[in-house]
């Protein structure tokens, strides 16, 4: 491991294309549209997985390269869940005022295990489907799968599959559902302002940017919502995982990977 680590370290190739990376997407900046009620937020970390990318099928980057860049992941997430960690401990009275609503609301997150983990089983998804399903699989998810089956394995490489999926494209669809939602249904849009906080700061920011262009008289109150409900996410969202989201996923993986193979097995008969 410590050779791993200095082989890194020495690895200038690899720091020089990430540094390139970076200040090329801060100059880019952060550009936004609306799409009819909606509003597509582009950010910096959505043009550097593009760059990245396509770096990887150029001689930019070898195979080297992209090994050396596994490990640095963990870290960087590490170092993520560790700035989360000293944000939560000040904002614990705002956490309490918010009242029972953004307290609760956390279960809710709960819902992609119920609906995205029948469908990853259904099209034949392994144990990759755990890490894809039992969350929304943002940072302190990545970190905390990371730590509990390792990033090589099939649950890491879902987790991994859907955090770069919800860059590419979660902020771009929150920023339309909330928008579209927020003046096609009846509900209160304070209540698609505490549902835009998700522990992601850039769905939050496309979803409360859509609810404040469709409704710009309620904005102070759409953005106070929408960071307290982000910011439970935030501080409350890991636990959650931890002590309910992945061992009902496993528990729900198992009974219907179970079923399935019975099923195959009585076909079979």
């Amino acid at each position: 491991m410590k050779q791993q680590l200095t082989n890194i370290w020495k690895d200038w190739r690899l720091h020089a294309v990430v540094l390139a990376i970076v200040l090329v997407t801060e100059i880019i900046g952060t550009h936004s549209f609306n799409v009819g009620p909606g509003v597509v937020l582009l950010l910096p970390m959505l043009y550097a997985i593009i760059i990245g990318l396509a770096l990887f099928f150029t001689p930019v980057i070898k195979e080297k390269q992209s090994k050396n860049a596994e490990p640095l992941i963990v870290l960087g997430v590490t170092v993520l869940i560790a700035k989360i960690g000293v944000i939560i401990g000040p904002s614990l009275p705002q956490i309490i005022e918010a009242g029972p609503a953004l307290l609760l609301q956390e279960f809710g997150n709960l819902g992609t295990i119920l609906i995205a983990l029948p469908v990853a089983v259904w099209l034949g998804l392994k144990r990759e489907s755990i890490g894809m399903a039992h969350s929304v699989a943002r940072e302190p998810n990545v970190g905390l799968i990371m730590d509990k089956y390792g990033f090589n394995s099939p649950e890491g490489r879902g987790v991994m599959a859907i955090y770069i999926f919800g860059t590419v494209f979660g902020a771009v669809f929150m920023g339309l559902i909330s928008g579209f939602l927020a003046t096609w249904t009846p509900l209160h849009p304070l209540s698609f302002a505490m549902a835009s906080g998700i522990g992601s700061g850039s769905m939050m920011a496309a979803a409360s940017g859509s609810l404040v262009a469709a409704f710009p008289a309620m904005e102070n109150d759409i953005l106070a919502f929408a960071g307290a409900s982000n910011l439970l996410s935030l501080s409350t969202g890991l636990y959650m995982s931890i002590f309910i989201g992945l061992p009902l996923t496993e528990r729900l993986y198992q009974l219907m990977t179970k079923k399935k193979h019975s099923t195959s097995v009585r076909k079979g008969a």
